[in-house]
């Protein structure tokens, strides 16, 4: 009997670590105060901070750009579009969960660094994502990691779309990489004056 039981409660803890339940997320109850985001999840400051050692890419600019790509909502997709302004359609792309990333470009991390387990609906996984890419923008294109608005538009358009200037032709596009780069500056300000988190 008590060998079944410490059977069933590894089981039932194996299940736990592969899919990601032993810390449950929340959405940001303020996603505009990053020491109030990471009071109400402190694992995602501890995960965020892991992808900061990996990939050198400071905790304020990833946090910016999940919060510009899905304001912290883990199963965030395009809105579907509408054919005939009715019915819904398609959408737009394939980007899925907190760091939006397209299925292409995930499956190419998965491949390179992310491992098969990894899930776009992970906070640690996604950060971790964006870490990568963001290494991959400052190796290939030169883009320094604390950049947040080069960051961003490397993050947009791809990083040869970025090399090629196609944000120029997007005249939308420029505003809300600066508004990403005041966010990781907002975000840094705060961090520093977090007494949990500093």
């Amino acid at each position: 009997m008590l060998h079944g039981l410490k059977f069933l409660g590894l089981g039932c803890w194996l299940i736990m670590s592969l899919t990601g339940c032993m810390s449950i997320s929340r959405q940001p109850s303020d996603a505009s105060n990053i020491c109030k985001i990471f009071h109400e999840n402190p694992h995602w400051y501890r995960e965020a901070k892991s992808v900061e050692r990996r990939w050198r890419v400071p905790v304020h600019v990833q946090m910016a750009i999940v919060h510009q790509e899905s304001h912290f909502v883990a199963h965030a997709r395009p809105p579907r579009r509408k054919l005939f302004s009715v019915i819904p359609w398609r959408r737009p792309t394939t980007a899925y969960g907190y760091s939006q990333a397209l299925d292409g470009t995930w499956s190419l991390y998965r491949k390179s660094d992310g491992g098969f387990f990894s899930s776009r609906t992970n906070f640690g996984d996604a950060m971790d994502f964006i870490g990568w890419y963001a290494n991959q923008a400052h190796r290939r294109a030169g883009i320094p990691r604390s950049n947040a608005y080069d960051l961003y538009l490397a993050y947009h358009e791809g990083i040869g779309g970025y090399q090629r200037k196609t944000y120029l032709r997007k005249a939308w596009l420029m505003p809300v990489a600066r508004k990403v780069a005041n966010r990781a500056q907002t975000y840094r300000s705060q961090l520093a004056s977090c007494r949990r988190f500093s």
